[in-house]
């Protein structure tokens, strides 16, 4: 399979550049599986393809202020790190630029010499291995001078960082939104529960390798990243029942869909457990858990237009983002939202 059967050309005016002022303001397209049609809704409007017994998955990932600035040790040659996945208490997996500065052994600092660290290995995607230096507390010290990192596609800055995490973000340690929940408010969640829905919650620690492009020709030649996951007990146990008694598995976004099929045995069972996926679901995937998912537009021939497109049918996904280019919906991570219906 050809990545430019994933090609839509999408003018530049329709990424969203910042969020709205209400969260669930945003737009809804609703696409149905079985007969294809399109419908035009208002984000709000969710509460009514969901059913009571469904259950709700929603990624509970937290964004840390991932991106660092700082210089070579007794050098001014800039640098810039961004955390991409935590090793242990001090080695971190980074993207550098340039990188052609980093590398095996340089030292940097960072925050007027509060953090240092030393680079420790070249690695896949030309990321580095590197170990930090550092008294007290990593976590406060991120807070005191980190930077919320934005998707490429974003050229203007974000007045309120809160803004790019969930309602219900708990668990630090992506360096991107699972974006799908940054539509739901808290009321919204409230009335979706008082309407018969279960949520239950998992944790995928969304990396940059999400935006990284298809460079293949070939899809399945495709290398993807991989992701740091979790799914409590509670959670497993939930979802597993669920599924057994016949009622919808409905993921909130590509990050909670990839988890739950990633994590699952032949039979769609899960269990606690954490863990690394690196899972790619392109067209020809049989899913074993998820019956239908919330979710943004993605990028032309990304490995998420590719998930999408495996769960609703290709022709039927390019259709709707026609339809949606057509009717002028915001694309992208603070863009408007679609729902894969029955």
């Amino acid at each position: 399979m050809k990545k430019s059967e994933f090609y839509y050309d999408l003018p530049q005016e329709l990424i969203a550049q910042h969020p709205l002022d209400k969260r669930d303001s945003s737009r809804l397209l609703v696409l149905s599986k079985s007969s294809k049609k399109v419908e035009h809704k208002s984000f709000v409007d969710i509460l009514g393809y969901l059913n009571k017994g469904d259950c709700m998955v929603l990624n509970e990932t937290k964004v840390i202020p991932a991106r660092l600035i700082g210089h070579k040790e007794n050098s001014t040659g800039k640098i810039e790190f961004l955390l991409l996945r935590r090793l242990n208490e001090t080695d971190w997996e980074v993207l550098t630029r340039p990188g052609k500065r980093a590398t095996p052994e340089k030292r940097f600092v960072f925050g007027d010499g509060i953090l240092a660290a030393q680079v420790l290995e070249v690695v896949d995607f030309g990321n580095r291995i590197v170990r930090f230096e550092y008294e007290g507390i990593f976590e406060e010290i991120l807070d005191k001078i980190g930077i919320v990192p934005l998707p490429p596609y974003i050229t203007e800055e974000l007045e309120d960082n809160d803004r790019y995490q969930t309602v219900y973000a708990k668990s630090s340690g992506s360096s991107a939104a699972p974006t799908a929940g940054l539509h739901f408010t808290k009321d919204l969640l409230e009335q979706i529960q008082k309407k018969g829905v279960d949520i239950v919650k998992v944790t995928l620690h969304v990396g940059i390798g999400t935006f990284r492009p298809v460079k293949s020709d070939n899809i399945e030649d495709h290398k993807m990243h991989s992701e740091h996951y979790y799914i409590s007990k509670e959670s497993a146990d939930f979802i597993n029942a669920a599924k057994k008694e016949g009622r919808r598995i409905i993921a909130c976004g590509t990050t909670s869909l990839r988890v739950l099929e990633g994590a699952s045995d032949s039979n769609g069972m899960l269990c606690e457990k954490q863990g690394e996926t690196d899972i790619f679901i392109y067209p020809g995937y049989t899913f074993k858990v998820v019956d239908n998912l919330i979710t943004n537009f993605h990028l032309p021939e990304s490995t998420l237009i590719m998930l999408v497109s495996a769960l609703a049918g290709k022709d039927s996904v390019l259709d709707a983002y026609k339809q949606a280019i057509e009717k002028r919906y915001r694309f992208f991570s603070f863009g408007d939202a679609m729902f894969i219906d029955n």
